[in-house]
């Protein structure tokens, strides 16, 4: 961290995991991308992991075919 300027008492692990997956979803709407990304089985995990609405969850799931 210290090489990127950042303090390291200020982020870990777990919070740059999440803001490089919610920056995905973010930028292609793509859940289903972010869930494999985590490993995610269940498609709520994920929703809950990003902080996203279920029914906003479930109509780009719903687009996204597999």
């Amino acid at each position: 961290m210290k090489s990127i300027s950042l303090d390291p008492t200020s982020y870990g692990t777990h919070s740059m995991r999440r803001t490089k997956v919610a920056y995905i979803y973010r930028k292609t709407g793509n859940l289903r991308a972010v869930q494999l990304l985590l490993g995610h089985t269940k498609m709520d995990s994920t929703v809950r992991y990003l902080g996203v609405e279920m029914e906003d969850a479930l109509t780009i799931a719903e687009a996204i075919e597999i």
